[in-house]
């Protein structure tokens, strides 16, 4: 039994204090949210269905990567969620790279609140959690009505493509 102070961690709460391991030779370890700035890119509306790229860019000196789809919430003023969890497409996922600086991108698309009907609300802000992680990143959202409710009140999201998808 290695005793206190032997640098042999002792339970899972001194494990979680471990620095993170360095990059593997692959090619990097996934990206961590303190590692991202996250933003919503323009608009790209088309056949009645609003389409917006969710960015991640990696703000860090080191490469790392994303794998799947970011976990996205709007929310109002106070952080309350605003309509359902977004369905996740069946596109099949791919993992991207990102050097310092680069970015990727996921597509957040519902239908257009005049068009479908769905019950709306305005967020404040879009939380972006990155894949695997727990912790969100906050982008104020400026871009009108989301569907919260009714029919055709689902948002819909695909998983991470390199670049900002402008």
């Amino acid at each position: 039994d290695p005793g206190p102070g032997s640098g042999v961690p002792t339970d899972a709460a001194s494990a979680s204090r471990t620095p993170s391991a360095p990059p593997s030779p692959a090619g990097g370890t996934r990206c961590h949210t303190f590692e991202l700035s996250a933003s919503v890119g323009r608009n790209n509306p088309g056949a009645g269905q609003e389409n917006f790229p969710v960015v991640l860019t990696n703000r860090s000196s080191r490469t790392c990567t994303l794998h799947g789809y970011p976990g996205t919430a709007f929310v109002d003023a106070s952080g309350r969620q605003l309509g359902p969890d977004p369905q996740r497409s069946a596109t099949e996922p791919e993992t991207v790279k990102l050097a310092p600086g680069q970015s990727a991108w996921a597509g957040l698309s519902f239908a257009n609140p005049e068009v479908s009907g769905a019950g709306t609300a305005t967020p404040a802000a879009l939380l972006v959690t990155p894949p695997d992680e727990e912790d969100p990143l906050k982008v104020p959202w400026k871009s009108g009505e989301v569907p919260v409710s009714g029919n055709e009140s689902s948002v819909r999201l695909i998983p991470f493509s390199p670049g900002t998808g402008a």
